[in-house]
């Protein structure tokens, strides 16, 4: 079918969680919407693809927490649309040891917007638990009740088959070349050229291109966007016999996190049966278009965590399976969503840089989106820690008091 030349409302590039669960918002509000993706649809090649993504509200960051929340309610609603789950809830447990500045943060974020929550010393941890999970003298545990497992590609095509039924376009396997201003005064709007030749016009554009989104970002506007692609390792771990039952999703075994260095998350099993995922917040800084493709990076820590925190009930020698995925980070961790700006104006909405943390929040990032191109604001959430201007003001972006919870490592040579 030839689409060249067609007219749309709003055009999304780039067909990956936020991409697609904007162009799901945009086609539910009777938008006339083409979302367009560079590779084959539901790939894994960025940031959507594979078997398990963790939600919690609990971040040292305040202003996250009511996205979240929002955020569980709209996983909810898409599900009772297509008619299957991808998101299995489970508790939050997050741990570190009690000085630790962003586990603290966390505390005082649950406190202030009224999280119900209790901190555990180790042997309170220890009973919450049934041994299950062990932490030293000087930690101190979290126990929240948003949490839980959503499956990534299972959602990439849920929101995609939704905006299909909604009247939306989908088309992958088109690149998306440049975005260009209309210069016409009655027609307005923008032009979207493909590396085929093809040409697409909307009213509005929204850019969700992930890993891609700073250097389509320099080629529409020639903004450098401080946008680093990273490349991590999210590794599976074999509970041993006996006990996979007692770290299985449905049961009381919490999503967790453990702050500190190393930073490290994880999920009750569910994709693969017997094993559990257990990874490093951390990847190697690459180019998307020319990754290594692994190896990952080093496990000792890892492993020894693994060792100390999980009763010996889960094998550290090694994981039983990894994969690989993309980051894409900001330098202060915080996403990307604004209006592009210059000679675009608000014509375009750039939305990026989520950080290795964004997936849980995509239902709402795709109505900030869509509410963003359809009024020019969005409503009730509070856009200043993610507008592009932060970095002029300071290069790091949005301060903040506390560790890092993302770390680089350097490729093997």
């Amino acid at each position: 079918m030839e689409f060249s030349g067609e007219n749309f409302d709003v055009i999304v590039v780039g067909a990956g969680i936020m991409g697609s669960s904007a162009a799901y918002q945009l086609a539910k509000r009777g938008q006339k919407t083409l979302l367009l993706e560079q590779f084959d649809f539901l790939h894994h090649r960025g940031s959507s693809h594979g078997e398990s993504r963790t939600i919690r509200a609990t971040y040292p960051e305040d202003y996250y927490h009511p996205m979240v929340l929002e955020s569980s309610l709209l996983w909810e609603q898409a599900q009772s649309e297509i008619g299957y789950k991808v998101y299995f809830k489970a508790h939050q447990f997050d741990m570190g040891p009690s000085e630790n500045k962003s586990l603290r943060s966390v505390i005082a974020s649950c406190r202030k917007n009224s999280v119900p929550h209790q901190v555990l010393d180790c042997r309170q941890v220890l009973q919450k638990y049934s041994g299950r999970i062990e932490i030293p003298e000087n930690w101190v545990g979290v126990t929240t009740e948003l949490g839980g497992v959503i499956k990534p590609t299972k959602a990439v095509s849920m929101f995609q088959t939704l905006a299909i039924k909604n009247g939306a376009v989908l088309r992958d396997n088109t690149e998306v070349k440049t975005v260009l201003k209309v210069k016409d005064d009655v027609r307005g709007g923008v032009t979207v050229v493909t590396s085929s030749g093809e040409e697409f016009w909307g009213k509005k554009c929204v850019v969700t291109a992930g890993a891609w989104v700073g250097k389509l970002v320099k080629k529409i506007s020639g903004l450098e966007l401080p946008i680093q692609a990273v490349e991590t390792s999210v590794c599976y771990w074999r509970i041993k016999e006996g006990d996979e039952a007692d770290y299985a999703v449905g049961g009381d075994f919490p999503s967790f996190a453990s702050y500190g260095d190393p930073h490290v998350y994880g999920t009750p099993s569910l994709e693969y049966p017997g094993l559990i995922k257990i990874a490093l917040h951390r990847g190697y800084p690459c180019d998307p278009d020319r990754r290594p493709w692994g190896p990952g990076p080093l496990l000792d820590s890892l492993k020894e965590l693994i060792q100390g925190r999980f009763a010996g009930r889960v094998d550290s020698s090694g994981p039983a399976a990894t994969q690989l995925c993309m980051y894409s980070m900001t330098p202060d961790k915080d996403f990307v969503i604004d209006f592009l700006g210059g000679e675009l104006g608000e014509d375009v909405v750039v939305a990026g840089g989520f950080s290795g943390h964004g997936f849980k929040m995509a239902p709402v990032v795709g109505r900030i989106l869509a509410d963003l191109v359809l009024s020019g604001e969005a409503q009730g959430v509070e856009l200043r820690h993610f507008r592009i201007a932060r970095f002029k003001e300071n290069p790091k972006g949005n301060v903040k008091d506390y560790e890092e919870q993302v770390s680089f490592s350097v490729p093997p040579q």
